[in-house]
C-alpha cells in the first residue's frame, strides 16, 4: 500500500448480522475498503477474480471451510497476503494451528471495533496477531499446574496434540524414539491419565495448548 491508497479486506462470515456489523465498521474508517462473502466459495471466487486482497477474514465455521482446509486454500490463492480466521470461539490451540499453516492470526468475533481496526492493519503490515488473553490464560494455566511439565515436554505434547507418532516427534526434536518414549510416559504421570490421547484431551481441558 502506498500513502493514501485503501486496505482492500474481504471477510467472510456465514451469519448476516456478523458482515452487517463489520460493513458498518468499515464504513466508520477511511482507510480501508471492505468486500463481504456468505460462504467459503464465494470468498475463494472473490480471491479469484479480484484479488489479492490486502487481508482475508474467514470464519472458521461457515460453510466450505472444512476445519482449516479453507485456509489453506485461501493462503496460495491470495499470492502471499494475509489470510487470518474469524471466530467466535478462540483457543490457544486454534492458533498454533493456524499460525502453523501459514495463517496471519485469530480475530475473536468479540472484539472491540477499535481492536480490530488495529489487529486487521498489523496484520495487513505483515505481522501475525494473537489475542493477548489467549496467551496469559495458557501461561497461568501451565504455571498453575500441580506436577508442573518441562519445556521440553511441552514441546512433546504439541506434537502429540497434532498426531505426531514417536518417530516423527524424535525427528522434528532431534531426540531418539527412547527418549520420546520417556517424555509421553513422564507426560501421562503428570497430567494423572493412561495414554496419549487422553493425555492430549486432558491438556486441551486444562487449557494448556
Amino acid at each position: 500500500m502506498t500513502p493514501g491508497d485503501k486496505l482492500r479486506l474481504l471477510i467472510a462470515d456465514d451469519h448476516a448480522m456478523i458482515l452487517e456489523m463489520f460493513q458498518m465498521f468499515a464504513g466508520q474508517t477511511t482507510d480501508m475498503e471492505l468486500i463481504t462473502a456468505k460462504d467459503f466459495d464465494e470468498a475463494f471466487g472473490q480471491i479469484r477474480d479480484h484479488g489479492p486482497f490486502d487481508i482475508v477474514l474467514l470464519d472458521l465455521q461457515m460453510p466450505g471451510m472444512n476445519g482449516l482446509e479453507g485456509l489453506e486454500r485461501a493462503l496460495p490463492a491470495n499470492q502471499g497476503k494475509p489470510v487470518a480466521i474469524l471466530t467466535g470461539n478462540p483457543t490457544a490451540h486454534l492458533v498454533d494451528d493456524v499460525l502453523g499453516r501459514g495463517g496471519s492470526g485469530v480475530v475473536p468475533k468479540t472484539m472491540p471495533l477499535k481492536t480490530l481496526a488495529n489487529a486487521i492493519r498489523f496484520m495487513a503490515a505483515g505481522e501475525r496477531y494473537v489475542p493477548l488473553e489467549l496467551l496469559s490464560n495458557r501461561t497461568a494455566a501451565r504455571e498453575a499446574l500441580e506436577h508442573p511439565l518441562t519445556e521440553r515436554e511441552f514441546s512433546v505434547l504439541e506434537h502429540l496434540a497434532d498426531g505426531s507418532s514417536n518417530r516423527d516427534i524424535a525427528s522434528a526434536l532431534s531426540l531418539a524414539e527412547q527418549t520420546v518414549k520417556m517424555h509421553v510416559k513422564s507426560i501421562c504421570r503428570k497430567l494423572g491419565v493412561s495414554n496419549r490421547t487422553q493425555a492430549v484431551i486432558a491438556s486441551r481441558d486444562k487449557n494448556l495448548l
